[in-house]
């Protein structure tokens, strides 16, 4: 039986319910991907220019500051890491998680939460964070409110 861990980074709520309700059906720890400075309404601005997320996310280099930098990421097999998608991929502070801790022969799954869009590049774009042993793969967009029974289904079907 492997240790499971779900992290997430959930700028309103909407990704942590759903990572909330996956780590019961996973039988899994939770942990918050927090920034280091929260983001208000005005940051989330995607229509904004100039708002905080439309800067990051315009240079994939960024990596904003995590709150808490002591998940205990080594106790785990398994970690399914669940963000929204902005701009079709995950928010950099997603890479800046994955880059703070030891990955090496872990499974990561990935599970995102959007308004309109798939998983885009995220896979390709997140693989570079974590070292050549990690198995990370693409998980599923879990919109809506989903039920442990629906999760449990699908944290079976990976074979874990």
């Amino acid at each position: 039986m492997s240790r499971k861990l779900v992290a997430y980074f959930s700028a309103s709520g909407v990704t942590g319910n759903v990572a909330k309700t996956l780590a019961e059906a996973a039988d899994a720890d939770l942990h918050e991907i927090k920034p280091e400075v929260p983001y208000t309404k005005a940051d989330l601005d995607w229509q904004d220019k100039k708002s905080r997320s439309t800067i990051e996310m315009n240079d994939k280099s960024f990596r904003p500051p995590i709150a808490d930098k002591n998940a205990n990421v080594a106790a785990y097999d398994v970690v399914f890491v669940g963000f929204p998608i902005w701009w079709y991929v995950a928010p950099t502070i997603v890479n800046t998680f994955l880059e703070g801790y030891n990955f090496a022969g872990k499974t990561v799954i990935l599970f995102a939460t959007s308004g309109s869009s798939g998983f885009g590049k995220t896979l390709e774009n997140l693989k570079g964070s974590v070292p050549i042993s990690t198995v990370i793969k693409e998980g599923k967009i879990l919109n809506g409110r989903r039920t442990k029974e629906e999760l449990t289904v699908w944290v079976n079907s990976l074979e874990l």
